[in-house]
């Protein structure tokens, strides 16, 4: 059969899972869940105090059971009905996937895996606690499948392909500062039309693209872009 949906590519942040009760340690002080970033999401506060990071991380996976998907996850799941719907997600959770959505990409980790400390490509699914002395195969310690600040993106290239690819762009709660996930948004063809949603949109520089500007959160502007779409 021939596939006649245009691709729908959208970059998410956090600001979609924030409806959902997930914080974000941009929300005040640079501090996420009352910690400083840079002892729980960098190599070197691994290296430095690594219970503190497990720790923090099965904090994060226990908060994750008890949350759900929300409104503006949902409507991205149901436009698969009629769009080829392509996710670039920089959160952690997987509640675009249990809301339905089926193309997710996460650009930084996924907080219900795990990965070797010495081989970056042996990732595990790991639902529950990961202390000291959980290992893999070949005896190294288990780390959270998270890329840290200073860590490079795996996942970059894909995201890239997937954004050149797109017959529309949207944006959707993220304050585009975190590169190079904001940068993904240079990589449209400048015919693309560019949907940005966030309660506080900022300026988007040397963006020759036609850009609607949807100043909402996630929820309440993901309905206002299905609608949108649907009358193109």
């Amino acid at each position: 059969m021939i596939n006649n949906k245009k691709k729908l590519v959208v970059l998410t942040g956090a600001g979609i899972s924030a409806e959902s009760g997930i914080k974000t340690f941009r929300d005040s002080d640079g501090l996420w869940e009352g910690h400083d970033v840079m002892e729980v999401a960098t190599p070197e506060g691994w290296h430095k105090n690594q219970e503190l990071v497990l720790d923090f991380y099965n904090k994060r996976r226990q908060q994750l059971k008890e949350v759900q998907p929300n409104l503006g996850h949902q409507i991205l799941a149901e436009l698969e009905q009629d769009f080829d719907v392509y996710i670039i997600t920089q959160n952690v959770d997987d509640l675009h996937e249990r809301a339905g959505s089926t193309n997710v990409l996460h650009l930084h980790g996924e907080l219900l895996k795990v990965r070797s400390t010495q081989n970056r490509d042996l990732i595990l699914d790991w639902k529950d606690d990961l202390f000291t002395g959980d290992f893999d195969v070949n005896g190294h310690q288990l780390r959270p499948h998270i890329v840290w600040f200073g860590e490079e993106v795996p996942a970059l290239e894909e995201a890239l392909k997937m954004v050149e690819e797109a017959d529309y762009f949207a944006v959707i709660g993220t304050s585009l500062q975190v590169y190079p996930a904001a940068g993904l948004i240079s990589y449209t063809y400048s015919t693309t039309p560019v949907f940005y949603i966030d309660p506080k949109p900022i300026a988007i520089p040397n963006l020759q693209n036609k850009v609607e500007i949807i100043p909402k959160i996630a929820s309440e502007g993901v309905a206002i872009l299905r609608d949108r779409l649907k009358s193109i």
